[in-house]
């Protein structure tokens, strides 16, 4: 099937431009905003003790046979997990965009990014390893965490859902496989490591994207281009660890693709956004923190953001138990400075319901604090 055409996008791990010019397609930006460690502690996992890791580490001292046989057994690894998760990853064409999802369940549903279904409600999906195109409906979409669910109108027999890792037991230097239609091209595979967990990345807003702020997420040096978004993050285990999504690019290098910089969606966030669309066609308990009030960034007498001001308060709501009303600036949430509305999301993004956080804040000039115990948004 020919790629086709994308509406600009600030997704480079989005549906991807006309092609399959390689070397010279348009990523097209990303702003990386408040990029935070958000402490995410994770225990080890099968594939970062497994044989291959350690024959590689015996360097010079290894006799030829012993590393080729390392080499040996690290490329059976990426065969046999190839093998185990590519049938369950899809591309997803929705109207002039493309993109990749993975195959949730036997019973046709396919989780994806939002910013790939954007506003259709109908999709062609084609699976791996295949070229006939499959039509989909839309289950039910949340922006906020910039995922989505489709379902395949006629399921075909032989479906094979994917494996969801725990999230929990990500560790840095794990080695993971992306996997989707990178500049259309469907059903490849790039390598890398984890590089880091816990990080809070900003999409910046455009028509497709509301702008989300997404915490915990898993950042990998395996590459990650437009038509990646919705795909596999797979570990060597065979299991799904997260969705790609974002890309970073250097500004410095006019908006050019920063090498081996790229973000996934957590597996614990998927599933359980995915679970719920599923059932109810909405998301109530997103897992995501929340003040319960409406703000905007506030500007101090020299035209510098100095805050965020809040606009309204919800009846009852976190932010209304502790006594914050409208017109109070939050200036610090526990030890990180707001200065904008977009650094107090990214501030909770970092934090689940139920945390107690200090609250610092401006009323009439005057400084003062409350204890707030976060909601869910």
């Amino acid at each position: 099937m020919r790629p086709k055409k994308e509406p600009t996008r600030p997704l480079p791990a989005g549906p991807r431009p006309t092609g399959p010019k390689l070397w010279s397609a348009p990523v097209t930006a990303l702003a990386l905003v408040g990029l935070l460690v958000t402490g995410c502690s994770s225990s080890t996992s099968s594939s970062s003790s497994s044989p291959s890791a350690t024959t590689a580490s015996a360097g010079a001292s290894a006799s030829p046979s012993a590393a080729s046989s390392g080499s040996n057994q690290l490329q059976d690894d990426y065969q046999r997990v190839i093998a185990n998760v590519l049938p369950s990853v899809v591309q997803i064409t929705a109207g002039d965009s493309l993109g990749s999802g993975i195959v949730f369940d036997d019973k046709g549903d396919i989780v994806t990014n939002a910013h790939v279904v954007g506003t259709a409600q109908k999709f062609t999906v084609t699976l791996a390893n295949s070229t006939t195109e499959l039509d989909a409906t839309l289950v039910g979409s949340y922006p906020e965490s910039d995922l989505a669910v489709i379902k395949l109108s006629s399921p075909p027999s032989g479906l094979r859902p994917a494996v969801f890792g725990d999230s929990s037991k990500v560790e840095v230097g794990q080695i993971t496989l992306a996997m989707g239609s990178p500049l259309g091209l469907s059903s490849s595979v790039t390598q890398g490591i984890v590089s880091a967990t816990g990080r809070t990345v900003s999409e910046p807003q455009s028509a497709g994207s509301p702008g989300a702020t997404i915490g915990n997420m898993v950042q990998t040096s395996a590459a990650i281009n437009p038509g990646n978004s919705g795909g596999a993050l797979a570990n060597l285990a065979s299991q799904v660890i997260g969705i790609n999504t974002l890309a970073a690019v250097d500004q410095e290098l006019n908006g050019s693709a920063a090498p081996g910089i790229g973000f996934a969606i957590p597996a614990a966030t998927v599933t359980n956004i995915a679970n719920q669309l599923i059932k109810d066609g909405k998301v109530t308990n997103s897992g995501r923190a929340a003040l319960g009030v409406t703000a905007r960034t506030y500007f101090n007498a020299e035209y510098q953001p100095a805050g965020a001001v809040l606009v309204s308060v919800t009846a009852g709501g976190p932010a209304a138990s502790a006594g914050l009303q409208p017109g109070d600036v939050i200036t610090k949430l526990g030890d990180t400075q707001i200065t904008t509305l977009a650094s107090l999301t990214t501030a909770l993004a970092s934090l689940t319901p139920g945390d107690k956080i200090t609250v610092t804040y401006q009323r009439s000039g005057a400084t003062k604090t409350a204890d707030v115990t976060l909601g869910s948004l």
